[in-house]
């Protein structure tokens, strides 16, 4: 498992399975010949996207930043359209840290998508209960009322499973929210698949140090250019300006930048000439 220091705050990514979306989508109007100079893609014009969770640690506490795709959660037809090829190992890699989901005390949901939020709940038997039983789960008020209020595009997304045994669970914020000291999910909306505009980023500062986890603002590294924004985003006016914002707060930081989806990077940070300075590789098993 890879592994990065803010200061005295640990990230540790787990392994929460792996989608394979289409290109076109990920990437909007922007032309195949330029994405895919800057991001693997397949013959069936999908590109690999990790889902995997990153443990953050910091003050005696254990918070998760979203949740993988779970295991059990799928039919056959969606492991097929989502181009899912491993479910979730996060309770293996939990184990292999000396953790256990009880140990988990935040669950920080950037959004609630489904390929963010199927490993909040699981199946005992045919029941749909808590993964993480002991953990607060925080995440915007904007989502939480689209999550269980979806319209007739976003249901596609918001899956009742992911929601319903968990909600007890669930703390929700309007501009910012602070996980603990030196560690703030701020609402930026703009990434959204129907009405919603949920959409958060968490930005992390300790000992002089800095990282910024742009979630789907910058799901890959190939994202970076402000404009490369995802056809799923209904709001890019608003996911663009936010995308500036961040990527300015992170510049005169310093910060790293780090990812949830990117199949190559953990987490990079960019030169003044735009390429990759310093990074941490997703190591290939």
């Amino acid at each position: 498992m890879e592994t990065l220091n803010i200061g005295n705050i640990s990230l540790t990514w787990l392994d929460g399975g792996v989608t394979h979306m289409d290109g076109g989508a990920m990437f909007g109007v922007v032309p195949k010949p330029l994405w895919s100079r800057k991001y693997p893609v397949n013959d069936k014009n999908q590109i690999e996207l990790r889902t995997d969770p990153i443990l953050i640690r910091k003050n005696g506490l254990n918070i998760l930043v979203d949740a993988g795709i779970g295991r059990g959660k799928f039919s056959d037809k969606q492991k097929r359209n989502y181009g899912v090829t491993q479910e979730s190992n996060l309770k293996q890699s939990l184990r292999d840290l000396g953790l256990s989901c009880e140990d988990i005390h935040i669950a920080a949901m950037t959004h609630l998508h489904f390929d963010h939020a199927c490993g909040l709940t699981e199946y005992s038997g045919e029941e749909l209960v808590s993964v993480f039983p002991n953990a607060r789960i925080i995440t915007s008020a904007t989502e939480w009322r689209e999550m269980r209020n979806p319209n007739i595009r976003s249901k596609n997304t918001y899956w009742r499973e992911n929601w319903e045994a968990v909600q007890d669970q669930v703390e929700t914020f309007e501009n910012e929210y602070q996980l603990t000291e030196g560690i703030t999910m701020h609402h930026t909306g703009g990434h959204s698949d129907g009405h919603s505009d949920g959409h958060s980023v968490i930005v992390l500062e300790d000992g002089g140090e800095a990282a910024v986890h742009f979630a789907d603002l910058m799901p890959t590294n190939a994202h970076k250019n402000p404009l490369w924004v995802l056809a799923y985003d209904d709001y890019p006016m608003t996911s663009i300006p936010e995308k500036q914002k961040w990527q300015t707060f992170a510049a005169e930081k310093d910060a790293w930048l780090i990812f949830y989806h990117d199949a190559i990077y953990r987490a990079v940070k960019w030169g003044e000439d735009g390429e990759v300075a310093a990074s941490v590789k997703r190591e290939r098993k």
